[in-house]
């Protein structure tokens, strides 16, 4: 499985991003996909995760009404757009696939095996 993030960047505060998660080399069609940061000093969080086996969507809280996961019809790229960007979001966001069991998706990072690269996000004024 090759994940490869894009779409990073600088942004001011109240800015919006889209990061793209490329992925390929799935067997089944039962994985999800989870978006994770990590900002200086700071354990890594789930922020959102999509199920590729029933198009389940979860936000951790500090996403909801901000950050919007969803996939295109190929199926080949999940995106996360981000609006209404704040300071504190600044982090190394993080793209991973796991494969999947259970219906639904989850942000614990426990439930991924294959990680991407990672892409900067800064907010700053």
């Amino acid at each position: 499985v090759r994940i490869v993030e894009s779409g990073g960047g600088s942004v001011q505060p109240g800015g919006s991003l889209r990061l793209s998660c490329a992925t390929s080399g799935f067997t089944s069609d039962y994985y999800s996909i989870g978006w994770f940061r990590q900002a200086p000093g700071k354990e890594r969080e789930g922020v959102a995760c999509y199920s590729n086996g029933d198009g389940s969507l979860y936000y951790a809280v500090s996403a909801k009404g901000r950050f919007t996961i969803s996939r295109d019809n190929a199926k080949t790229t999940v995106y996360l757009q981000m609006n209404s960007l704040k300071p504190e979001d600044t982090a190394v966001y993080y793209c991973a696939a796991g494969h999947a069991a259970l219906p639904g998706c989850g942000i614990g990072d426990y439930e991924y095996d294959y990680w991407g690269q990672g892409t900067q996000v800064t907010v700053s004024s």
